[in-house]
């Protein structure tokens, strides 16, 4: 019993259940587009499907980003310690788990409907692309900006999609409204994940990874802050007309207030400071869906 423990001790440590942050940054605007969506509470069933979904398929990505990047994370003091980096867990371990959680999604995915079933394809893809992004692309965070908002697509697939595989139904099951809202989210994942790379900035160019934070140099506090806008930007402009009580506006004006205060985080650019406002980052999307929600419930 002691063996089955210590091993499952570090299966949670690999898809970092003591850490939250990570998979409530993709819960809560995938929660606001099926709010938005279902123009209200989108019922137990969907509202399970969508929680359930996003904790599985973020921990499933962490077994993918782990094996991919084990002979680099060795080197990442931050990093260091993860249990495929240190040998705690094999490589056939760890994605033998990954496809467990990511097959426990996908059975929750096949209680909705045909389009959502096939959107979730996609979604898989662009997840098993970034982990090997870093290597190619100046700014792979653009690459997980798409992945940690698919859920927007799908929440709105999983409301107003149909049981049947076409093309036609494919791309009549997800309305411009919810690609405007993953642009936006794009924006925010660029935003907080550039926080994340400075944190490791200097490791990652000793590695020759490549990250935003290297990109953008001198101007990564500034472009963080352009994100962090665009973002709050595109969601009011988007939403302006679907959620009109002044609950949305209030949650806007609140959100901006913790953009402010990340901004006194990063200035400086020290690891402590950026950590932090990357942790703290899912307390923004976790406003916006209050405002969201709160806005259907009073219309």
């Amino acid at each position: 019993m002691s063996r089955f423990i210590a091993r499952l001790r570090l299966y949670l440590d690999l898809i970092r259940w003591s850490r939250p942050a990570g998979w409530l940054l993709l819960l809560w605007p995938t929660l606001s587009a099926l709010w938005i969506a279902a123009k209200g509470f989108p019922g137990w069933h969907l509202l399970t499907v969508f929680t359930l979904g996003t904790i599985l398929m973020r921990s499933a990505g962490c077994c993918i980003n782990d094996v991919a990047d084990r002979d680099f994370d060795r080197h990442v003091k931050r990093t260091a310690g993860r249990p495929v980096t240190t040998g705690a867990v094999s490589v056939k371990e760890a994605l033998l788990v990954g496809a467990v959680l990511a097959l426990l999604a996908f059975s929750l995915v096949l209680t909705t409907n045909a389009t959502t079933i096939a959107w979730s394809f996609v979604a898989l893809a662009v997840t098993l692309l970034y982990p090997y992004a870093k290597r190619v692309v100046s700014m792979p965070q653009a690459v997980l900006g798409v992945a940690f908002s698919f859920g927007i697509p799908m929440a709105f697939s999983a409301v107003l999609g149909q049981d049947e595989f076409s093309v036609q139904a494919l791309l009549a099951s997800v309305p411009g409204l919810a690609w405007v809202l993953l642009l936006g989210n794009l924006f925010w994942v660029l935003a907080y994940d550039t926080e994340y790379a400075m944190v490791d900035r200097d490791d990652d160019v000793r590695l020759g990874m490549k990250t935003s934070a290297i990109t953008l140099g001198a101007w990564d506090v500034p472009v963080v802050m352009l994100c962090y806008g665009i973002y709050m930007l595109i969601w009011t402009l988007a939403l302006s007309y679907q959620a009109r009580p002044a609950s949305f506006f209030v949650a806007i004006f609140v959100g901006a207030g913790q953009v402010a205060w990340h901004f006194s985080l990063i200035r400086t650019r020290t690891r402590e400071g950026c950590f932090k406002a990357f942790r703290l980052n899912h307390w923004l999307g976790f406003t916006l869906f209050v405002g969201v929600a709160a806005s259907f419930w009073q219309a």
